[in-house]
Order: structure tokens, then C-alpha cells, then sequence
């Protein structure tokens, strides 16, 4: 790990330095311009407080508002608010659960979510005030139901946002009455509890969802909400909401059912009308993102498109023409489905961005000019490179990793300039475990395509040997394994290639993040042949290796992975054996928002949907299957792997189980996760 970090709005940075002992970590003021740091508040009073409230003196890294006067932290009793200054900590709400918790642009004042309504509370007079008063089980304001929150949002609760005037919320209202509900019966009541989801199946009834504005008066008494309205605007979801910086209005994006038109709108905050300013279209579908950057002179705006079959940037006049292509090429801005725009420093005209120019397994940071001259690459050293730049675009902080690096943070100028090492990587950490590193590779497929890919081999690997093989995927759209980034599986797959195996990962065309125009080859048929045919020209090329045991090939996944490895199990004899996590098997079974980007809705795609559907060929299944589930898992619901082992049994195949009470998809409590990584490699002893 490294430093923790948060940038505030003079351009300074707070650290909070978790390598060091729980009882001497303090927070500390860095000036990028000197490279100074000082102690930054009174720890002792902190802690105090800290421990009071919430009953340890374990600080963590606070949330601060844009002045770094105050800062907080959610826990299940309420939020905790510290004053940095007077070293004072006071409990919002106790006994309370609020969620969704922001501070206001001008760091005066905190919303947070109730209950689903929306609330505010002012620092200075202590006061709070409730902003709706409708929410109830079905009605949601300021939160997000679970397929917004998974899939439009990517697990984070984003419902409303703060105007930057700090004088009005723009909010997500949401009515999941409609919504179809799964039930979870809960083992350990005598008389079983059941917990119910509101999860819209493909082809299914989605939660309605409408943008409010709501306006604070000089005591935080709200307004009636303002409706935005998009007039005969027909869409499915809203997908994204930022104001202009004048805070008259705010901007909103729209995308309909079948995810290929995507409209970017600007509504007024005094009426609610909508106008649209631009649409993106595609023949597969449009990816959400989150790069539309309004300049502070309210002429023009920056905003990302995939339009030639590569993520670019572009900037606009405010009425939607285009002025011109900043970046161009045959790479993409961006990092798999990740923010492009680090920062934008407007009096110099230069945009800061990240990019997969210099490799597609690489991230690193560039800039260029507004009229995409003078290009140039900002980070050196070969891996992946997290950028998070300052509001003024002066100074960045850099999280470096790669295969064989651990993470380090460093602190740059704009120019790239390394002016501090604040957490340096430590290998010597990770000499006690002797890790062996994967190589990094291309393999050629049969049509020219050069899949990423990358070999672990053990550590008294013998050239005149042969040996088994597992190999990992996930292959989801965007959704890449092969990075030269440090890996979190590492330990994991040390403890595999010790026990003899060769591990490799694989990424098939759609998932590699390369082109848009790659990833529409799963268009239609998730999980199908396209992804089949790379996965199948790898395992070819593996067995043409003199050290590959061709005979004993093994495959798992996790999630979509799951599904990978059923698909690859019931469509091929290149498998030994397998293990498929927490395993979607029918597309008819997985949330509407992600499944009809892809494959449309059941209704209008039948055929992909039976084509893709892996119980009906359970039957056809070869080699040794381990399935793995969570009776609590929300992502991925426990019939999928019922449905396929039903088709199982009746097949007369045998297999193995194991089914963790009451997980969720991730599995992640330490005892269940131990439990899981345990008997995989126990597996992979007996059947392969």
C-alpha cells in the first residue's frame, strides 16, 4: 500500500501515511511547491475524539471538504465529523444509518442520504434539514437502486451532486416498485428470514428514474424540487449528471434501451428544460464515461467519444459543434472503461490525459495541446501509471506499479518532473516470499489478432520437463488481466507455480480494451464464439510448447470467468479440468442494464439468448468441474449455478460443489476466501 492522499482546492495535498505504526500515523499538509510537509491537525485530540465516538482510536483517511478544514468518515452508528483545527470530533445523527455522505463545494455544509430522502447539515449552526420526504422502500432519493448502482455507476453510490455554488443538489429519484424482486432465505432463523432484492432481469422491467433540483434558501430550507424535463425525449436510463461551472445549469446524459444512442443534454436550473447539445451513436452499444470537461469560460467543453473505433478526445462550443479532434490515432485514450481526463490547465491550453498509446498492457500519462499539437508522454518507466492531478493542473501524484514493482507514490509537476519519492516500492518487502514474476507475451491467433498474454512458470522450472497448466479468464467486454501492474493474485499463483503449475492469463479480443471496434465482436453472443475462438488459439499454442503438458490443461474464472469456463468445458475437449466461481449461465438470468448492451433484450435476440444459454449444453461437458457459489449473491443469483447443475444430474455427470451460506458474489470474508483458495489448489492436486 501506499500513502493516502487527498488534494484540496488551493492546490496543497493531506497525507495520512498508513505504513507507519497505527499509533504515530498523522495527518500531514504537503506544499507541492516546496515539497514541504507539516503536521496537519492535533492527532492526539483526533484520536480522542475518534475513540470516543466510535470506540477505537484507529484513525483512518478522512473524507475533507475543498479547504481541508474539516473532514469525516461513515461508520454503521452515523457519520463522524472532525474539525482538523480545534482537533474536535462530533457524531452526526448517532444511531443513524446514513450513506451517500459529500461535503458541499464550499466545504460548509454535508448532504447525506436517510431513509432514501436526502439531507443537509450545516457545520456551523449544527443544523440539519430534510430536503424529501417521500423516500420509502420503493422510492429512492439520492441513492441508487442495485442496477444503477452496479452497472451505471460502477459500485459507487453516486445520487446527487452538489451545484457549485453550493446552493442546490441536483438528485436521482428512483421508483423500483415495478422492478422485479429475488429472494434470499437466510439460513439461521429456526423459521427462515427472506431478504428481498429489487433486480430487473433481461428483457425486463427496469426502476423509473427522474433528475430533480432542489434549492437551499439561507437557512438550508429546501424548495420544491424542479423536475428536469426532456420534453418527447425518448430514453431508458440516465446515465450521468455534472453542473457547468456557473451552476445556471446542469448537464445530463441519457441512453436508451438498446445502449446505441447516448444524448448529452444541458438543463436549466431555474425551469428544468432540457436541451439536447449532442448524441453518440454505435452499432453495438455507446460506453458510459466519464470525460466531459467544461472550460471556466463557459466557450467550450471537452468530451470523449469512441466514434472511430478508438476512445478520443474532442473539444465542442457550447452549442454541441465540433471544433476539433484533440487526440487521434490507433490507440485509446482512457483505461478500459476508466476516466481519460486527469486534468486541464486552461490558461496554458493543455490537457492532461491518460492513454494505452505506448502499449495496450501499459497505462501511462500524456498532454497535448487544445488543437492536438505537441503531444507528448509524461510518465517513463514501463507499467501502469495512476495519475490524480490537482484542480489547478500544476502537480500530480503518481501510484506506479508493474509485474515486478510494487506500488510506489510519487509527487510530479505538470511537466512530469519527479520532485518527491513520499512512498517508495519495496521489493525488499516481498524478498521473504521469493515471488516469481510472470513474463509478458503476445500469441497470435489464427486471423492476426496478438492476444495479450502472460506466463507464470515455477521457480525450478526445467526446460526438459513438461508441465500442467491452469489458465485464468474473465473476458468480459473492456474487462482486461493482462496489465503490467503489480497484481493482487500474485501470492496465490506463487502458491500454484510452487506446487508445479504453469499459470497464464489470456486476454481475448473483446476484453483486451484495445478498440471499440474489437470489443463489438461479442455483439449478440456474450460469452460465445468470438471469445471461444481467441481462448481456443491460445490453449493451441500453449500445447505447441515443448514444457506444456498437453494432457492436463486446466481453466477457472470468476464470474463472467465462471461463465468463460463453462462455456470453454461444454464447447471443447481442450480441457482437463475447471473451476467456474460464482458463474452466470443464462443471460436470461443476469440484470438488464449489462446484459442488453451486448446481447439486446431476450425479445429482440432469441437466438443469441438460446445460442448463449450454458445449461443447455451441461450435457456436452468434459473434463472435471468444480462449481463454486454464494447463497447471498446479489450479482449473480444462486439459480444460475442450480439451473446447470440440474441439467447436470439429468446428464449423469459428475462434479464437485461448494456453496459458501449467505456470501455475496465477491465471497470475501477472510475465513470463506482462506476456505476457497484452499480447496481450489486442493482440486487442481486431484484432477489435474
Amino acid at each position: 500500500m501506499v500513502a493516502g492522499f487527498q488534494w484540496l482546492a488551493d492546490g496543497n495535498a493531506v497525507l495520512y501515511d498508513v505504513r507507519q505504526s497505527a499509533a504515530t500515523r498523522a495527518f500531514e499538509l504537503l506544499s507541492p511547491q516546496t515539497g514541504k510537509r507539516r503536521p496537519f491537525g492535533d492527532m492526539a485530540k483526533l484520536r480522542a475524539g475518534m475513540k470516543t465516538a466510535r470506540g477505537t482510536d484507529q484513525m483512518t483517511m478522512l473524507t475533507f471538504n475543498s479547504t481541508g478544514t474539516h473532514g469525516f468518515v461513515e461508520f454503521e452508528g452515523g457519520i463522524v465529523l472532525a474539525d482538523i483545527a480545534k482537533g474536535e470530533v462530533t457524531t452526526i445523527a448517532q444511531g443513524a444509518k446514513e450513506d451517500c455522505t459529500r461535503f458541499s463545494p464550499d466545504g460548509t455544509k454535508i448532504a447525506f442520504v436517510r431513509g432514501n430522502d436526502l439531507y443537509v447539515y450545516d457545520i456551523n449552526s449544527k443544523v440539519e434539514s430534510r430536503l424529501t420526504n417521500d423516500g420509502s422502500a420503493t422510492v429512492l432519493n439520492g441513492t441508487h437502486s442495485w442496477v444503477y448502482w452496479e452497472e451505471v455507476f460502477d459500485r459507487e453510490d453516486a445520487g446527487y451532486y452538489w451545484s457549485p455554488d453550493s446552493k442546490a443538489l441536483a438528485y436521482y429519484q428512483s421508483d423500483e416498485s415495478p422492478v422485479s424482486t429475488i429472494t434470499f432465505p437466510h439460513f439461521k432463523p429456526a423459521v427462515q428470514e427472506n431478504i428481498l432484492q429489487r433486480y430487473p432481469k433481461a428483457g425486463g422491467v427496469n426502476p423509473k428514474v427522474r433528475l430533480g433540483v432542489v434549492e437551499l434558501n439561507a437557512n438550508n430550507a429546501p424548495s420544491a424540487t424542479k423536475w428536469v424535463d426532456f420534453g418527447e425525449a425518448s430514453f431508458e436510463y440516465v446515465v450521468r449528471v455534472k453542473w457547468l461551472p456557473d451552476s445556471k445549469r446542469v448537464s445530463v446524459q441519457t441512453l436508451t434501451r438498446d445502449q446505441q444512442e447516448l444524448a448529452l443534454y444541458f438543463a436549466d436550473r431555474a425551469t428544468g428544460k432540457a436541451t439536447r447539445i449532442l448524441k453518440e451513436t454505435n452499432e453495438g452499444w455507446v460506453n458510459v464515461h466519464d470525460d466531459l470537461y467544461f472550460m471556466k469560460d463557459g466557450k467550450s467543453f471537452i468530451w470523449a467519444s469512441e466514434r472511430t473505433g478508438f476512445n478520443h478526445l474532442y473539444r465542442y462550443t457550447m452549442n454541441g459543434t465540433l471544433q476539433n479532434a484533440i487526440t487521434k490515432g490507433s490507440w485509446a485514450v482512457g483505461e478500459a472503461r476508466g476516466r481519460a481526463i486527469a486534468g486541464v490547465d486552461e490558461k496554458n491550453e493543455w490537457v492532461y490525459f491518460k492513454a494505452l498509446e505506448k502499449s495496450s498492457v501499459e497505462r501511462h500519462l500524456y498532454r497535448i495541446k487544445f488543437d492536438g499539437s505537441k503531444m507528448q508522454r509524461l510518465t517513463e518507466e514501463t507499467g501502469t501509471h495512476t495519475i490524480t492531478m490537482n484542480e489547478t493542473a500544476t502537480h500530480y501524484f503518481d501510484n506506479y506499479s508493474s509485474l515486478t514493482a510494487p506500488p510506489s507514490l510519487s509527487l510530479h509537476s505538470a511537466d512530469g518532473k519527479r520532485l518527491q519519492v513520499l512512498s517508495p516500492s519495496r521489493p525488499e518487502a516481498m524478498a521473504a516470499y521469493q515471488l516469481q514474476f510472470p513474463t509478458l507475451l503476445t500469441i497470435p491467433t489464427p486471423d492476426g489478432f496478438q492476444m495479450p498474454a502472460q506466463i507464470l512458470k515455477p521457480r525450478d522450472f526445467d526446460t526438459k520437463k513438461r508441465y500442467p497448466v491452469i489458465i485464468y479468464v474473465y473476458g468480459g467486454p473492456s474487462a482486461p488481466n493482462v496489465i503490467n501492474a503489480w497484481q493482487g493474485d500474485n501470492y496465490f499463483y506463487q502458491i500454484l507455480a510452487d506446487a508445479g503449475y504453469v499459470v497464464v492469463k489470456m486476454d481475448n479480443r473483446s476484453a483486451a480494451a484495445i478498440s471499440k471496434l474489437y470489443e463489438n465482436t461479442c455483439l449478440k453472443q456474450l460469452a460465445g464464439d468470438s471469445e471461444l475462438n481467441d481462448l481456443l488459439a491460445g490453449v493451441r499454442w500453449l500445447k505447441q510448447q515443448a514444457f506444456v503438458d498437453s494432457t492436463r490443461i486446466g481453466i477457472w474464472g470468476w464470474s463472467f470467468g465462471g461463465a468463460f469456463t463453462l462455456l470453454a468445458m461444454t464447447h471443447s475437449k481442450e480441457f482437463k479440468a475447471g473451476i467456474a466461481v460464482a458463474a452466470p449461465t443464462d443471460w436470461r438470468y443476469y440484470d438488464t442494464k449489462y446484459t442488453e448492451a451486448f446481447m439486446k433484450t431476450p425479445q429482440d435476440n432469441p437466438a443469441g439468448y438460446e445460442k448463449t444459454n450454458l445449461n443447455a449444453h451441461a450435457k456436452n461437458l468434459h473434463g472435471r468441474l468444480y462449481l463454486v457459489h454464494g447463497t447471498y449473491d446479489d450479482n449473480v443469483h444462486p439459480q444460475n449455478v442450480w439451473n446447470f447443475i440440474d441439467e447436470l444430474v439429468k446428464a449423469g455427470k459428475q462434479f464437485d460443489l461448494m456453496i459458501y451460506p449467505m456470501r455475496k458474489h465477491g465471497i470475501s470474508d477472510a475465513p470463506a476466501r482462506i476456505h476457497l483458495y484452499k480447496s481450489m489448489v486442493e482440486f487442481w492436486k486431484n484432477h489435474l
